[in-house]
């Protein structure tokens, strides 16, 4: 009897866990503070810039993986199509046609290696002035 109500109490834990999703804040990932609220608009479904090319590249990218492997990146335009073109070959990626463009610009524009509001709301500053000194 007591095995039974181990493995019942076990079971409870598990599906609590399994139907535990935690949300994101109401302004989405870390803004950093150099970059006011206003500027930044986070789309809190996706974590993604909001955009309005957003909702084509959470159609063509998000179906298949979570947009947290686009928060990780910054290609440049063609590092980008590199990354298209790698999944239509290896995982059956469906050929994008006039979305790819919509799709590129988006990526380019917010997650460039470049790209001012993403690499500030993202990324922190190059350290400068950096000293370095033996261990003992």
């Amino acid at each position: 009897m007591k095995i039974i109500n181990i493995v019942f109490w076990i079971g409870c834990v598990l599906i609590g866990m399994a139907s535990f999703r935690p949300s994101l804040p109401d302004n989405g990932p870390y803004v950093s503070p150099s970059v006011s609220a206003d500027t930044v608009k986070i789309d809190a479904e996706t974590g993604l810039i909001n955009d309005p090319n957003l909702m084509m590249v959470k159609s063509q990218c998000t179906a298949c993986h979570s947009s947290k492997l686009i928060l990780q990146h910054r290609f440049t335009r063609a590092g980008w199509l590199e990354r298209i073109r790698w999944m239509q070959k290896y995982h059956k990626l469906w050929d994008l046609g006039e979305s790819e463009k919509v799709v590129l610009d988006y990526l380019e524009k917010h997650y460039g290696p470049q790209s001012g509001e993403a690499k500030a709301a993202f990324r922190r500053a190059p350290l400068k002035k950096i000293q370095w000194y033996k261990l003992d």
